[in-house]
């Protein structure tokens, strides 16, 4: 039955996708209502920038299951008057002289690591640094159709309840997340509205104010206030300890590519130079695409470059050797490993004998049993957000509720998840050493590919972002699939530690039997799993063309004008 509500008109659901072409601007996100907010404030007069802050206020307003107001933002920014690339780092931070404050039990994030952590917020200072830097429009405009969404509200998507309801031990943990989730005692249904009046008038406060109502204002006041009495003995001060830090872009060379990606704390620029460059050498452009012999060279290159991803981090804290990271005879060595695990027998006998009664066997080859793999469940809220202005300023960005705020907390209208940050680390994804003005080491993926210095394209993800990038950057480059074609095509995880590949369930069924004589089981996720990701990409087409597309993964939905 077709829904009444007019907004109805805005839900997309998982599945096939359209692409727009020959636009002057363009646009890709994971929401129909963000990207018509994107293209409705270029229309205005806004630039790639100014679009950026209205869409990500706007996204926080209406996927509250996704991001919100407090969390991580990471941008990648091509200026066109200057050509110049610019990388803004505004993940949560973390207070000087305190210890990690985690106010939910490990038992109720449903997760096998530890509990979040509380951390300062890093949204609200990022779309400051932004606007002062870069923005046009009037700070109050952008904020504004945030407000009406948070008091009109959103209708809820079938993708939205379900990963909702996935997530109620952790979001309901305490009575204010009840009454936000649950406002009339159970979650919004599908086709229902789900209205926040109370971030709205927060937003206002934001509009008047501007970004500092929720960094030194009103709002970062009563954060505090709260953080001390669940017991995190912050002060209002800690809240602008750390402001966002702007960075030089890190450049690799990939063929006759350039490839603009993250410079480090960031690890994913360092992990795309390892991974490329392992797979030139063992030849990825001779192979055939999803055939046996590309599926195990790139999970053993995605595995191996994630192991020396824990050999860099943020430069104040140690003079991590990152030019050995990037160097082309390092990764010629660990090719040279990788060609040396291939068998030179067939192990088919072998993977039935060791992998046990729970393997199917068909006629196919040794594979295709569910994955139960805790890494293919990881929480992957966040958003992408692809944008070309009419100048040529190119945003790749990501808003995101990790690392964002007091876990399980509500203030505002806003929703909070923490940091999965380890403290510990040499592989984890979220990495920190706990010394003054150190930044986080994340997955994030905004990634910029450029032919004879100009961008051709803009790209990134949410969700197992750190081995899907270069996953769909060997589609494009070295396989050359069309941009939609490179995004759709089946994702892997890396190599797993007990020598298996956990992969999107649409592999070819000699590839399967190719595995199996390597000695790799495979197990398989849903055919397309959000977890993999939502690419948001925009890119110019072989005639100079400027155009947009969205993952069939999840909601999205690329626009132009």
């Amino acid at each position: 039955m077709t829904n009444p509500d007019p907004l109805a008109r805005y839900l997309r659901d998982p599945g096939p996708k359209s692409s727009v072409r020959g636009v002057s601007v363009a646009c890709s996100t994971d929401n129909a209502i963000v990207t018509e907010t994107i293209l409705d404030t270029m229309r205005a007069g806004g630039n790639a920038i100014d679009a950026a802050i209205a869409g990500s206020m706007v996204q926080a307003a209406v996927e509250p299951f996704m991001t919100n107001h407090t969390g991580t933002v990471s941008l990648l920014y091509r200026e066109a008057a200057t050509g110049q690339f610019h990388q803004l780092h505004s993940a949560g931070t973390f207070p000087e002289g305190l210890a990690p404050f985690r106010p939910i039990p490990k038992m109720a994030t449903g997760y096998a690591r530890l509990p979040p952590s509380a951390c300062i917020p890093g949204f609200m200072p990022a779309m400051q640094a932004m606007h002062a830097r870069f923005g046009s429009r009037d700070w109050a405009s952008l904020v504004e159709p945030a407000i009406r969404w948070g008091e009109d509200g959103h209708v809820v998507s079938a993708f939205e309840y379900a990963v909702t309801v996935s997530e109620q031990d952790f979001i309901t943990y305490f009575p204010e997340g009840r009454r936000f989730y649950m406002p009339k005692g159970y979650y919004p249904t599908v086709g229902e509205r789900f209205r926040n009046p109370a971030l709205a008038e927060t937003l206002r406060g934001v509009a008047r104010d501007g970004a500092a109502y929720m960094i030194e204002g009103a709002w970062a006041a009563d954060f505090v206030a709260q953080a001390n009495r669940m017991g995190w003995p912050i002060t209002l001060a800690h809240m602008t300890q750390n402001p966002p830090r702007w960075i030089e872009p890190l450049r690799i060379t990939h063929g006759a590519h350039e490839i603009v990606t993250l410079s480090p704390p960031e690890q994913q620029g360092v992990f795309l130079s390892m991974v490329l460059g392992i797979l030139t050498d063992l030849g990825i452009r001779d192979m055939a695409p999803g055939s046996a012999e590309h599926l195990f060279s790139m999970a053993h290159a995605l595995r191996l470059g994630l192991y020396f991803c824990g050999f860099t981090g943020d430069p104040i804290v140690a003079s991590y050797d990152t030019a050995q990271l990037l160097d082309g005879d390092f990764h010629r060595s660990l090719a040279r490993l990788i060609r040396g695990m291939k068998p030179k027998v067939d192990l088919t006998e072998h993977l039935r004998l060791v992998r046990g009664p729970g393997l199917r066997a068909d006629e196919h080859g040794l594979a295709g049993i569910p994955s139960l793999d805790a890494q293919t469940k990881q929480p992957s809220g966040s958003c992408e957000l692809s944008i070309v202005d009419a100048e040529g300023n190119w945003v790749q960005m990501m808003n995101t509720l990790q690392s964002g705020g007091i876990p399980g907390a509500v203030i505002g209208g806003v929703p909070m998840v923490g940091s999965h940050v380890t403290f510990a680390g040499v592989t984890g994804h979220f990495d920190i050493k706990l010394v003054p003005g150190a930044r986080l080491r994340t997955i994030v993926g905004n990634t910029f590919v450029l032919k004879d210095g100009a961008p051709v394209f803009g790209l990134g993800t949410p969700g197992n972002v750190f081995c899907t990038v270069p996953q769909v950057l060997t589609n494009l480059l070295d396989f050359g699939m069309d941009p939609y074609d490179a995004v759709a095509a089946p994702r892997m995880l890396q190599l797993g530690e007990d020598g298996g590949l956990v992969m999107e369930d649409r592999i070819a069924a000699d590839s399967l039997a190719g595995l199996a004589r390597l000695g790799v089981p495979v197990s398989v996720m849903p055919p397309y799993d959000w977890h993999m990701g939502s690419f948001q990409m925009c890119y110019r087409d072989a005639s100079g063309a400027l155009c947009a597309t969205v993952d069939p993964r999840r909601c999205g939905e690329a626009g132009g004008f």
